[in-house]
């Protein structure tokens, strides 16, 4: 029989100690942030519906991004036991220069749409965390005006090969001349994907106002004054503005690159030469004999063709065929620091995060990148110590299991 008593005050008084109460609602809204499903829950609440589903949505029936992310959840790790992971070391190299953790930001176009901080409070994040940022083609902010907000961080820049090659030649000599210092040569866009999700929602380069513009526009009208109020939204480094998202890409991009185009880039650019967009290990065999510095295995986030190989699954045969001749990188699906951990163990030198970073833009501006770092960054951490693997160079194809879901029929 247990034997009760009236509780005596200063038993109740150490239990009668409460938090803090922060008066700023953008801060307890990204404290209350764990996982960067949260940060995705407070962006699509605070960003108008186009915007928010341009970021959020891929090609067609989108497939291909529901497929990467279902392939980080299907894995199972397989720790080790009784070693000392008192401090785990999360740094590493890549493209000539080191990163404080094995991720950094990937390039996204139009990033000032959806929160007005847009490519500046990437940069800058990115460059208080340790970590490189990668500017777009179709980014909002200059090359220039990314290396003043980032002066001593690793910035990288991605091109795509336009119809008027001098604009794409143009474009790779600015960036070595700011210092850039790895270029991402971009392959996988010979026409724009279909994102149907933005052909619905009539989505354009400026916002378009309509009535369900506004009628969405009224539970928001942070984002509306922030728009309004701010320089206007333009291409800085494409004077062509207006249209929807597919018809500007047509007009950018080129169906007839080739790896002519890739020889000539590479004369141009002083820096690090990556190819990003490759999506099987033939190509990625070719091009390890073309003086290429490194690959990135993805399916531009599932926004072109819809049904496309998930790079995950690419992964361990690539790293296996080409991974002594090039670093070989990974976007695509990564929602967690567990995507990233699994992702270097099984041979990827290093990861992008794209949607990721969005959504913590949208949800506080350059605080919600921040977040977005925090989360991951503690994620890969605890990750690596549950592993019990002290550094990134001991994470090995052993400690992964790759589960099956989509298994090819028999021929």
């Amino acid at each position: 029989m247990v034997q009760r008593q009236l509780p005596k005050p200063r038993d109740i008084a150490p239990l009668m100690k409460f938090k803090k109460f922060d008066f700023n609602a953008s801060r307890r809204r990204l404290a209350a942030a764990l996982t960067i499903e949260d940060l995705h829950k407070i962006a699509k609440r605070r960003t108008p519906k186009a915007a928010f589903d341009y970021t959020d949505g891929a090609a067609e029936g989108e497939f291909s991004l529901t497929r990467a992310r279902e392939a980080f959840q299907d894995i199972e790790f397989n720790p080790s036991i009784l070693r000392d992971v008192s401090q785990v070391d999360t740094s590493c190299e890549i493209f000539g220069g080191t990163s404080a953790l094995p991720f950094g930001i990937a390039p996204t176009g139009f990033t000032r749409l959806m929160q007005t901080e847009g490519e500046i409070a990437g940069a800058t994040a990115a460059g208080a965390a340790g970590i490189p940022f990668t500017l777009s083609t179709l980014g909002t902010t200059s090359i220039e005006a990314v290396k003043e907000a980032n002066p001593h961080g690793r910035n990288w820049f991605q091109l795509y090969v336009m119809k008027d090659r001098e604009i794409s030649y143009d474009l790779t000599e600015r960036a070595g001349r700011a210092g850039f210092d790895t270029l991402f040569f971009t392959v996988d866009t010979p026409v724009a994907g279909a994102r149907l999700r933005d052909k619905r929602n009539g989505f354009s380069i400026p916002p378009q106002l309509s009535l369900g513009t506004v009628l969405n526009a009224i539970p928001r009208p942070w984002w509306w004054y922030d728009f309004l109020t701010t320089p206007p939204l333009e291409f800085a480094s494409l004077t062509s503005t207006g249209g929807t998202v597919g018809e500007m890409l047509d007009k950018a991009m080129d169906p007839s690159i080739s790896f002519d185009d890739l020889k000539i880039i590479r004369d141009l650019f002083p820096g690090k030469l990556v190819v990003k967009g490759v999506q099987n290990v033939e190509d990625a065999k070719k091009l390890a004999g073309l003086g290429v510095d490194g690959i990135v295995l993805s399916n531009h986030g599932g926004r072109q063709l819809d049904r496309a190989p998930v790079p995950f699954h690419l992964l361990p045969e690539v790293v296996r065929e080409v991974g002594e001749d090039l670093e070989v990188t990974i976007d695509t699906g990564i929602m967690n620091g567990a995507d990233i951990v699994a992702s270097i163990a099984l041979g990827a030198k290093f990861t992008l995060i794209g949607r990721a970073y969005l959504y913590g833009l949208m949800a506080g501006g350059r605080a919600g990148v921040d977040r977005t770092i925090e989360i991951l960054a503690d994620q890969v951490e605890r990750t690596m110590k549950l592993l019990e693997v002290p550094n990134l160079a001991e994470l090995q194809p052993k400690h992964v299991t790759q589960l099956e879901r989509l298994v090819p029929r028999a021929r």
